[in-house]
């Protein structure tokens, strides 16, 4: 199991465990409505602690990368999170709304409601928080309503690019708004208990999170500026290759690794893969793109020399450190750029690797083929360009007589999502270490 998967599965396993031992699902006396009550608590705690995890990690901290795998890996986490929490304040409302409105058209009868204690004998902490629970309800219910549609509209791929993330931003103050309905109806006795100081530990950071986005301030330390100085576009693959000189502040980056470019300030920015190793005399940075959404298929006519542009980064664990001297790439269409990096980045120094790189591509370009090969043969790297309807497609048992010794090598694979599954699936089943595949998840949505 992937390490984002044991962290989903394990927060939820430990926050569950948490809040029972603050609580229970087992109520006295047995009945809907105080398993409504309970349900309401239960559901309203995991739901704040999900949404306060994908805040954190929305805030891109660069700590986290070795922990998860590089934020490609995270930003995965933070989408499951995403959908975990949604599902989880759907299961809040029906149980909170819901049955109120069950109640409204007679479908239940409530019971009568049992006297609350005295407020003389309340804390003033508790006697705030209760005297403001209307406001608490109101609010986070219209946040709710709010949350739901910026949620499915982010799960939308056909939404584009620049809208999802202009609106996605506004979860950071919807998010606020659900900490306040959070902190004033959660059961107040649970903030001596485990599962309160845990729950105002993920809100407080998620606060931090949020309050960074509404400012900016996400990436900010990570940004260099910088001036395109080269552009050039290869129509028969539909692909770009942009080069940005940078200014000072740039540290560096490793073959593999991508970061966020602005050149369009009204478009924001998006994630490109770094095609070029660090040169601190040149301080030249070049991204390869392909015409694959919106704002891609729109860059080759707007793209200039001289418009500047931000650069964020670098990120990504896709760096190729994994000790193994043996190593197979594959790069799938526009999944060559990372490769493409760690070859120029391989030729600035010797090194005793046994590489093989196999490209699969639907079409063929003179110019870009042979500056490949030229990058290979710098690097001391064995190419294999397997081009579709020439060649046929590649799938595991192809790659295992193309390669020998593959069950020794450790895999590097960048490229549509289904190809890769398929090739680890195949791998694996005969003989490779699940370990020793490693997939690039470019997919930030």
């Amino acid at each position: 199991m992937s390490k984002i998967k044991i962290v989903f599965w394990g927060s939820l396993a430990v926050l569950t465990g948490l809040w029972l031992w603050a609580d229970s699902f087992v109520t006295d006396p047995l009945g809907f409505f105080p398993v409504r009550a309970v349900m309401v608590q239960y559901s309203g705690v995991l739901g704040i602690c999900i949404m306060s995890v994908a805040m954190v990690l929305a805030a891109r901290p660069a700590w986290l990368e070795p922990h998860l795998n590089g934020l490609d890996k995270f930003y995965r986490l933070h989408k499951w999170l995403g959908i975990a929490g949604l599902i989880m304040a759907i299961f809040h409302w029906a149980w909170a709304k819901g049955t109120k409105y069950a109640v409204g058209f007679g479908w239940l009868d409530r019971p009568q409601r049992a006297p609350r204690p005295p407020e003389d004998i309340l804390g003033p902490i508790e006697q705030a928080f209760r005297s403001t629970r209307g406001t608490a309800e109101f609010v986070g219910e219209w946040a709710f309503y709010f949350a739901v549609i910026l949620i499915v509209l982010a799960l939308i791929k056909s939404f584009p690019y620049r809208l999802f993330a202009k609106t996605h931003w506004l979860l950071a103050p919807i998010y606020l708004v659900l900490v306040f309905h959070s902190v004033i109806l959660m059961k107040f006795d649970y903030w001596t208990q485990p599962i309160g100081i845990v729950t105002g530990v993920l809100m407080l950071a998620g606060v931090v999170a949020a309050v960074m986005s509404l400012f900016g301030l996400i990436g900010r330390g990570r940004r260099t500026s910088g001036t395109v100085t080269g552009v050039e576009y290869f129509p028969a693959l539909q692909v770009l290759e942009t080069r940005i000189e940078l200014d000072e502040g740039w540290k560096g980056h490793q073959g593999g690794q991508f970061a966020f470019v602005t050149i369009d300030p009204a478009e924001g920015a998006h994630p490109f893969t770094i095609a070029s190793a660090w040169n601190k005399e040149t301080r030249s940075i070049t991204f390869i793109s392909k015409a694959l959404g919106d704002y891609t298929d729109r860059m080759p006519h707007h793209v200039e020399v001289g418009m500047k542009a931000t650069v964020e980064g670098p990120y990504g664990r896709f760096n190729f450190g994994d000790g193994g001297r043996k190593q197979i790439w594959i790069g799938g269409g526009i999944g060559i750029t990372p490769f493409i990096a760690r070859m120029k980045q391989l030729a600035q120094a010797p090194h005793d690797l046994d590489i093989d790189l196999v490209h699969t591509t639907s079409t063929f370009d003179d110019e870009p083929f042979r500056r490949l090969a030229s990058d290979a043969s710098g690097a001391g790297v064995r190419l294999h360009v397997l081009v579709d309807a020439r060649d046929g497609r590649l799938n595991g048992e192809r790659l295992r007589a193309l390669v020998p010794g593959w069950e020794t090598a450790s895999i590097w694979f960048c490229g549509p999502a289904s190809f890769g599954e398929a090739l680890r699936t195949d791998l694996v089943a005969n003989g490779l270490s699940p370990a020793h595949f490693h997939q690039e998840l470019f997919n930030m949505r």
